[in-house]
């Protein structure tokens, strides 16, 4: 692992310790009943993730959960995935599903962390350990695992002022923030307005329906045809892909050049619009020590034993106190560090990148 994720490898070092867990409490026996205390490794774990329109969760996080899972159980494990595609009663639904299905632990990913409360609390009752992964869901939750969300924003913060240089207060910046029924999106513009505010001028600041790409172009229009394509000095986006909507806004308003825009998640064509200069950062969070974190505690529970060696947080919810978490550091990426983060730790290969369209760039900053 490189030295950027050197933080995070403090997280992954705790898989080692999953051995060592003590058991805590007599549950029911590997029958197929709800979690507490399996005796063998024949468990299953439901999955419960947002939506698909994010790159991550269907290509990194599902993936991940499943090896990791299969690695900690012996094969015997099983994962139990449905993903709820931006659906709040139907995620809803899919709980009520997993609990008919008996799962032994849950991992949810909420679409509304409020919403998802009193699906939690049903799973609860059932015998099932939820553990809230990436959102902060409310309800009786029993772990949390997730990026340092407010360091996030601050990454992104810090990002755009080194970008912008002496020229900060030059012009207006736009903030399209994320989705409101996402606890992490709160946060994220926490981060960033702790770095930004006092420093910048914010000339519009937007929430983003479902993190859709085309709601952020829309705001992004918004903006121009408010303060004028001229006067927008840099742009705030809180992922990579409501970027690539803001990036199209700005092209089909014939802005020149690009002002810089931030991202997060560093999917690939955020990483490959990073490469040809049209957006200046994302947010490279490692899937894998989070991904790790939740199979961990979910395989810890089920089978009815502790998760303080795996732990690194004591975080609070809006409804639960003094929740065990795992949060995870992310790393900014720029056209100066693509090769030392993303393609060095295998997240993408550079024949991935460098298609056709950007393979002048790729050359240009070392990408070979």
């Amino acid at each position: 692992m490189n030295t950027y994720l050197g933080r995070a490898a403090v997280v992954v070092a705790a898989s080692a310790m999953t051995v060592s867990l003590t058991a805590c409490g007599s549950g029911e026996d590997a029958d197929g009943r709800p979690g507490g205390s399996v005796k063998d490794d024949a468990i299953k774990v439901g999955l419960l993730l947002p939506e698909d329109q994010t790159a991550r969760y269907e290509n990194f996080d599902k993936p991940l959960i499943e090896k990791e899972i299969a690695k900690l159980t012996r094969g015997r494990g099983k994962v139990v995935y449905a993903n709820a595609k931006q659906d709040a009663t139907a995620q809803n639904t899919q709980v009520d599903a997993m609990i008919t299905a008996k799962v032994n632990a849950l991992i949810i990913d909420a679409v509304d962390s409020k919403a998802i409360a009193g699906a939690v609390k049903r799973a609860k009752d059932a015998g099932i350990p939820v553990i809230a992964y990436d959102r902060l869901a409310e309800g009786p939750i029993d772990a949390y695992t997730s990026f340092d969300n407010e360091d996030v924003g601050r990454v992104q913060g810090k990002a755009l002022l080194d970008a912008l240089g002496d020229k900060a207060r030059d012009g207006q910046i736009v903030m399209v923030n994320g989705s409101l029924t996402d606890p992490n999106a709160k946060q994220f513009k926490s981060g960033a307005h702790s770095v930004l505010d006092g420093k910048v001028n914010v000339g519009k600041e937007y929430d983003t329906v479902e993190w859709k790409p085309e709601n952020a172009g829309a705001s992004m229009t918004a903006a121009l045809s408010a303060l004028g394509k001229g006067r927008i000095a840099g742009v705030y986006s809180a992922n990579d892909g409501m970027a690539g909507g803001i990036i199209t806004a700005l092209k089909a308003a014939g802005v020149s050049p690009l002002p810089p825009v931030t991202g997060q998640d560093a999917e690939l064509a955020g990483v490959q619009r990073i490469v040809a200069g049209e957006q200046y950062m994302t947010v490279y969070k490692s899937y894998a020590p989070e991904a790790a974190a939740a199979a961990e505690m979910a395989y810890a529970l089920a089978k009815g034993q502790k998760i303080d060696g795996l732990i690194n947080q004591i975080v609070d919810s809006p409804t639960t106190k003094r929740v065990p978490s795992v949060l995870v550091p992310g790393v900014a990426v720029t056209r100066n560090n693509v090769k030392s983060t993303v393609v060095d730790d295998g997240i993408f290969t550079i024949a991935a990148i460098c298609t056709d369209r950007i393979k002048a760039a790729c050359e240009e900053i070392g990408l070979r």
